[in-house]
């Protein structure tokens, strides 16, 4: 790597990080960024439990997309953006727990999803939508873009 690339590398990883405090400080007084996640009770003040669930959900839709051949373009950047800022809060001791956070998002979010999408029974299929647009929208709030 050039030295002019390591720089840009090192300026980028310094944005990710004061991105992540800045929303970390916006997290502090806003309660859930996912109304689904209701169970984590005290979790949901942890930004490293909030991205990890943000990142998962952002997954879920990712996969979604390219499942059913829509874009996932607009998804694949939400959840990299997302994982630049789990990264930039990330403890070392942590991994098992985020993991499982992520994995247990997706899964929900990836219900909601085949629910809304499959489901025989229009009420359903419209409450599925809604719950996870709103989980959704949750994460994509913590966003800058």
């Amino acid at each position: 790597m050039h030295a002019q690339e390591m720089c840009a590398t090192l300026r980028h990883m310094e944005l990710v990080r004061s991105l992540a405090i800045i929303a970390c400080l916006a997290l502090a007084g806003k309660g859930s960024a996912a109304p689904e996640d209701q169970s984590l009770g005290h979790a949901l003040s942890d930004p490293v439990v909030i991205f990890a669930g943000c990142a998962g959900r952002f997954s879920a839709e990712l996969e979604h997309r390219w499942l059913m051949s829509r874009d996932p373009g607009r998804a694949r950047h939400r959840r990299q953006a997302m994982v630049d800022l789990l990264d930039a809060v990330r403890p070392s001791d942590r991994g098992p727990e985020i993991l499982a956070r992520r994995l247990e998002a997706k899964h929900a979010q990836a219900q909601l999803l085949q629910r809304a999408e499959f489901s025989t029974d229009p009420a359903e299929a419209r409450m599925a939508r809604q719950r996870a647009r709103r989980a959704v929208a949750g994460c994509e709030a913590l966003l800058l873009s």
